[in-house]
């Protein structure tokens, strides 16, 4: 858990530094050079636009749909973190005896208990870092559509419902859906987990207020990318786990 919450911070990190650099205020074109440009935020900012004409030159619309197709693409790593998780906690019962049996601080007993988890993971087929590759995968998504809306006048210049796609939402409604909706994806994806693990427990309210806090400061556009999102995230993963979110929430009734 600890290193999962240093990859939230690392990245949180590195979004400010790339959102913060010379080139947010350089437009994307096709002469655009460099990996990032070439590979990331062209393509992104060309799909994007792409779409929109498709959809009568609405890129709210295109927006939504974009994000639901990278959603489709990267299903398939989604179900096997969701997978994951759920080996994850049944393994709980014998990972905590693992720890009291060594339960001594000094640094070779703490190897050992190492050693002891590393193959009690490979005896069941389990990842413990599996939980961040969707991270790793959407950071430079995210990023890449800050940095597409923020360098394609065309997505800038739109508005979309209440709000225009290039400027902060005036009434902070898509931060506060954004918080929600991160609060429920992150709860039905800890579904039992949470009350067991104080650490998971925090997480579960660090995660929604660090999203308002970057939807906030961020362009509609990106809130909008991440409720979306956060939406497709919460239908996929009830369809994944929903027995297993029902048994929860009828025990937590008694």
């Amino acid at each position: 858990m600890k290193r999962r919450i240093g990859l939230i911070v690392l990245f949180g990190a590195l979004a400010s530094v790339l959102a913060g650099c010379t080139e947010i205020h350089k437009p994307i074109t096709p002469e655009s050079k460099g990996f990032w440009n070439e590979y990331i935020v062209y393509p992104l900012s060309w799909l994007i636009k792409y779409v929109a004409g498709l959809l009568g030159g609405s890129f709210g619309l295109s927006i939504i749909v974009v994000t639901i197709l990278i959603r489709l693409l990267i299903l398939p790593l989604m179900i096997q973190q969701t997978r994951n998780a759920k080996a994850m906690q049944a393994l709980q019962p014998e990972i905590e005896a693992l720890r009291k049996k060594y339960s001594s601080k000094d640094a070779q007993t703490q190897q050992k208990l190492q050693q002891e988890m590393m193959l009690l993971f490979q005896k069941h087929g389990v990842n413990p870092m599996a939980g961040c590759f969707p991270i790793l995968i959407q950071m430079p998504i995210l990023i890449g559509f800050y940095h597409a809306i923020m360098r394609t006048r065309e997505i800038a210049q739109h508005n979309f419902l209440w709000f225009d796609l290039g400027e902060k939402d005036p009434y902070y409604i898509l931060p506060v859906i954004a918080g929600v909706t991160t609060f429920i994806q992150q709860k039905i994806m800890m579904a039992g987990s949470a009350q067991q693990n104080p650490q998971m427990a925090m997480m579960l309210w660090m995660m929604p207020i660090m999203i308002v806090i970057f939807a906030i400061n961020f362009p509609a556009a990106l809130s909008l990318y991440w409720v979306v999102g956060n939406i497709f995230s919460i239908v996929q993963t009830y369809f994944i786990k929903g027995p297993e979110i029902a048994a929860h929430s009828g025990g937590a009734k008694k």
